[in-house]
């Protein structure tokens, strides 16, 4: 498969995960567990939690409409997908983290946490390959020098 159409599923697959991350605030009864917070602290809850989402939909649109750029290996393509690698390889290593076990009441519950986990490791792959000519030409780089 090639590298492009895998950049543009992994962009439908971040819109999913948007799906998902709408529940949580529900799921996890934000508005009751944050209402102990000082105001200033629950906004910046919130504007985090925004930018987050903004990001993932960046993500999702710039993979959806210019995966054959992103697949190019430009050194602009190469950083963007530098980038999402880091972003969801830091969100796979939480995902060991997070203490979910109270959470995780349902079999559908415990499903979607282990289906998001493979899908958080899937984008990290697909974007470090991207990204890894990118890599490739640092270690010819270095070479050079000596």
């Amino acid at each position: 498969m090639a590298l492009a159409h895998l950049i543009f599923i992994a962009g439908v697959g971040q819109l999913g995960v948007l799906i998902a991350s709408a529940l949580v605030p529900f799921r996890l009864n934000w508005r009751d567990e944050l209402r102990g917070l000082a105001t200033l602290h629950r906004q910046m809850y919130w504007v985090y939690a925004g930018y987050v989402v903004l990001s993932i939909v960046a993500f999702a649109m710039l993979s959806l409409f210019n995966s054959r750029e992103l697949a190019s290996g430009s050194g602009l393509a190469r950083g963007f997908c530098a980038y999402v690698a880091v972003f969801w390889g830091v969100r796979v290593a939480l995902q060991g983290i997070f203490d979910v076990k109270t959470h995780l009441t349902a079999w559908w519950l415990k499903a979607g946490y282990c289906v998001l986990t493979l899908m958080f490791a899937g984008f990290t792959i697909v974007y470090a390959w991207a990204a890894l000519p990118f890599v490739r030409a640092g270690v010819q780089s270095v070479r050079l020098l000596f």
